[in-house]
């Protein structure tokens, strides 16, 4: 009679191996399915409006083969710049959230895009400041920003009044498509270096210790990181205006969807881009008034930051 050994590191690779292939599909699953959703929002942001335009002609016109003033001028660039902007909004969103393990790190919150993306990088390459405290100081600088803007609203001539108004709610009346080569250039570069150091991001979510140990180099990645998320909100707040809560929503939704042990920065930027085209389009079509994009994403998000903090609040976390 023989008798038969199995390795006993043998199953438990068989399992690994196992749990890394569902975790590719599922991963696959949700980038498809966030397209699909993205397309159908696109569909409806070209044929539905004050007038409704039947798919058939929105595709002939995008072919070539049709002429529209309103497929062509209004609603094809507001698809477009709405589509790049929540990209970089969501991207930028989750590389902050993942990089200082803090949910409230979104970069509307701590102040980048108020403007204060270099005291970011100052406090945390020179000063040294945690995750917790870099977020509170940048609450505090994106407050006494939004006194300075403040001031000089009510200083402003009445002729350019509306026109910051629109651009600090965050809107997307009035998109060029001319505005687009930026937001472009923006996800290029910025986003490019984002996803190539996706695993290095990845692996300071487990700690200073423990990531520097693995061969991450802490302040490069830091730095780089917060630079390029400096660089993709500014371009989009630039184009659209400082549309709230887009990157602060996106990664925990991303994170949810993607589950456990995946890069959420692929899915919480199409995340951002759903956000975005999809709360413009129940601002434009589907409430009662028309209202900016920032509207309807800062009612999205006020009630989740609330109960985010409450929850931090029980937990003692600061």
């Amino acid at each position: 009679m023989s008798v038969v050994l199995l390795h006993p590191a043998r199953p438990l690779a068989c399992l690994l191996a196992d749990l890394r292939r569902r975790q590719v599909r599922r991963g696959r699953a949700v980038v498809a399915g966030l397209l699909a959703l993205l397309l159908a929002l696109a569909v409806l942001t070209l044929c539905v409006g004050q007038d409704v335009t039947p798919p058939g002609e929105v595709l002939r016109v995008l072919l070539g083969q049709a002429e529209s003033f309103t497929v062509t001028t209004l609603r094809g660039p507001r698809l477009v710049l709405g589509v790049l902007a929540g990209l970089c909004f969501g991207l930028g969103g989750a590389a902050c959230q993942v990089l200082l393990r803090n949910a409230l790190a979104s970069p509307d919150i701590i102040g980048i895009g108020a403007g204060s993306g270099a005291a970011a990088v100052f406090g945390i390459v020179v000063l040294g400041l945690s995750g917790g405290r870099l977020i509170l100081t940048g609450i505090g600088v994106a407050a006494m920003l939004g006194s300075v803007t403040a001031w000089l609203l009510l200083n402003a001539p009445a002729w350019s009044l509306q026109d910051a108004l629109r651009w600090l709610t965050g809107s997307l009346n009035g998109a060029q498509l001319d505005q687009a080569g930026p937001l472009v250039a923006a996800l290029a570069l910025c986003g490019g270096a984002l996803l190539a150091l996706s695993r290095d991001i990845a692996t300071l979510s487990l700690g200073d210790d423990k990531a520097s140990a693995l061969g991450v180099r802490l302040g490069r990645v830091r730095v780089a990181t917060i630079l390029c998320v400096v660089g993709l909100v500014a371009v989009a707040t630039a184009a659209v205006g400082s549309i709230a809560f887009v990157g602060f929503l996106s990664a925990p939704i991303a994170a949810r969807l993607a589950g456990p042990g995946r890069s959420p920065l692929i899915p919480a930027a199409l995340v951002g881009a759903v956000l975005v085209v999809g709360a413009d389009f129940a601002g434009q079509v589907l409430l009662p008034h028309r209202y900016p994009v920032g509207v309807v994403t800062g009612a999205l998000g006020a009630p989740f930051l609330l109960g985010l903090i409450v929850r931090m609040n029980r937990g003692g976390r600061t």
